[in-house]
């Protein structure tokens, strides 16, 4: 049906170019709101009558004349409706929609993938704190990060994905002075606790394992604990080695992977953030005021001037963001998706306005950012605020093993990025329609159970002959499939993975549906190949959307839904 509709579009722009010279470009096919009104609408008679100085409605029925005497219209279209002011409904036959079972089950699991465009991008994404736990609100960032790197990919981008590790700073010496409290014997809530030190247990963990002198390995550093209560930089790097290999468990349960750790010390280390503040020193944007050393990013849209350097000599935070995202440029990544949370929001500008500032040729608008809120996790009716573990927030961790895998990536995508969002831990594993991720999940189960039932080669469904699909279910189902490839390019485009959660859901209603109004395995053997066919390219759409979101496809459910 892809190949049919690309047909119909380039006869509809032959007829609009040869009616108006430079029309063809209005060539487009928009979903009808009410599906008795067609399976495409075409709005051109509308846009040309004004400059042909002709009555919609009027042009609307020469176009329809014109285009039901074209071969690829009198082939596959059923009829040409006008409606209202110059609509034109189109109304496919019934074998033009029976082509996308074929296309589906020819491409597999490449049908909705876009050609190589031959392009690098980068996402970034989780880039947490080694400080603690990864929790509930990273979750939801690395299953959106995730997502969208897959997303991209279906549309011919080589996507890199890569985490940034903010190992500098204040934070990673509140952790190691956390560390060295607890190591010293001392607990939240005693005098000698440090105001400003994390209070999870976890700490207590990284004192003992370092007194104790053991050794712990991250993803790119091993470091053994000297057990020296006073040795306060080793304790620093001993915490850090520690929780980025915890936070290495917690994305490995998430099956969440990255090509590259990139480490906020190495800007340091290399020298790549004093070469940003010399560009933008020698460019004329900073200016010295009160001891420190100023961004003049109002001259870029932000409301204010920001502070690079502060009198003490440190830098704050949105600086070294500026340098590490030269390098993202500078290693050819022209284009680049950063996730983080809505708090990110006052960094935006001034990471923009610094970049604009370097003038290294990043043009304006670099990077895209997608911003997501928090989560709020409620178990048993009431809303669960603290891990055991971390002390004052639910870990990822925490939710895969109350729920699963799979529940969390759907639950966490099934909403856009800025939109509040509670998890229901108990809909999150009940065995019901209620629970949407088990839904699509079934209705992918179903149909292996259908097609093991048949014992055949699924290859040879390539051949069928599939007339005997007439039925409204059948045609709906047929329809929706075609959906299926423009739905992925506009949620990557919008960085939008809740449109394949939306998509994934449609689709698995309509295929219950579908099979509750035909019985598959009939004896007739022309309806049942074609029958077969059709649910197996349903099969093979819900693995591929459901493989976007990093979510499984069971061939197997442990319980059949009601």
């Amino acid at each position: 049906m892809l190949s049919v509709k690309t047909d119909l579009l380039a006869a509809l722009a032959v007829e609009l170019e040869a009616l108006q010279p430079g029309a063809a470009s209005k060539a487009a096919f928009e979903s009808p709101k009410v599906a008795a009104h067609g399976d495409f609408a075409c709005t051109a008679a509308m846009q040309l009558a004004k400059p042909l100085k002709l009555n919609p409605r009027q042009l609307g029925e020469t176009l329809r004349d014109r285009l039901m005497l074209t071969p690829v219209f009198q082939q596959w279209v059923a009829a040409v409706d006008i409606a209202g002011p110059g609509f034109l409904n189109i109304t496919l036959k019934p074998e033009a929609k029976q082509q996308i079972v074929i296309e589906v089950l020819s491409a597999g699991a490449q049908f909705g993938y876009q050609p190589d465009r031959q392009q690098a991008m980068l996402v970034e994404y989780v880039s947490a704190n080694p400080t603690g736990p990864l929790h509930v609100g990273h979750g939801r960032q690395a299953a959106l990060g995730d997502a969208i790197a897959s997303l991209f990919q279906t549309q011919g981008w080589r996507v890199h994905r890569e985490f940034y590790y903010n190992d500098a700073g204040v934070q990673i010496q509140t952790l190691a002075t956390s560390t060295q409290a607890r190591a010293l014997g001392y607990k939240p809530g005693d005098p000698q606790w440090p105001e400003s030190a994390y209070n999870g247990e976890y700490i207590a963990d990284i004192a003992a394992d370092f007194l104790a002198q053991k050794t712990v390995c991250a993803d790119d550093r091993e470091f053994t604990g000297s057990g020296d209560k006073d040795d306060l930089d080793g304790m620093r790097q001993f915490a850090v080695a520690y929780l980025r290999h915890e936070q290495d468990l917690d994305l490995k349960a998430f099956q969440v992977k990255f090509d590259h750790y990139y480490l906020e010390s190495s800007l340091y280390t290399s020298g790549k953030v004093d070469a940003a503040v010399q560009r933008l020193v020698a460019a004329g944007k900073t200016y010295e005021q009160d001891g420190a050393l100023w961004l003049k990013s109002t001259d870029y849209g932000d409301d204010k001037d920001r502070v690079m350097r502060k009198g003490d000599g440190t830098y704050t935070y949105f600086v070294p963001d500026v340098a590490y995202h030269i390098t993202k440029w500078e290693r050819g990544f022209h284009k680049v998706v950063n996730i983080q949370g809505t708090d990110h929001h006052g960094t935006i500008a001034r990471v923009r306005a610094g970049l604009q500032a370097a003038g290294v040729g990043i043009p304006l608008g670099y990077p895209d950012y997608v911003l997501h809120t928090m989560v709020r996790v409620v178990r048993g009716g009431a809303e669960v605020k603290i891990s055991k573990r971390a002390g004052s927030y639910v870990t990822l961790r925490d939710l895969i093993e109350w729920t699963s895998k799979d529940a969390v990536r759907f639950f966490l995508l099934s909403r856009k990025p800025d939109t509040e969002y509670t998890f229901d831990v108990d809909l999150a594993i009940a065995q019901s329609n209620d629970n949407p991720v088990y839904y699509v999940q079934y209705a992918h189960a179903r149909i292996c159970s259908v097609l093991a039932a048949w014992g055949g080669d699924k290859v040879s469904l390539v051949a069928t002959d599939l007339s005997p699909l007439q039925s409204p279910q059948a045609l709906a189902l047929m329809l929706l499939l075609a959906k299926y490839p423009a739905m992925l390019t506009a949620a990557a485009n919008d960085f939008a993975p809740h449109d394949v959660t939306f998509y994934l859901r449609e689709l698995a209603a309509c295929y219950h549906s579908y099979y509750d109004a035909e019985r598959i395995l009939v004896d007739d053997i022309l309806v049942r190949q074609a029958r077969l066919a059709l649910v197996a390219a349903v099969a093979q759409v819900l693995h591929n959307g459901l493989a976007v979101l990093g979510v499984s496809a069971p061939q197997k459910m442990l319980k059949e839904a009601p």
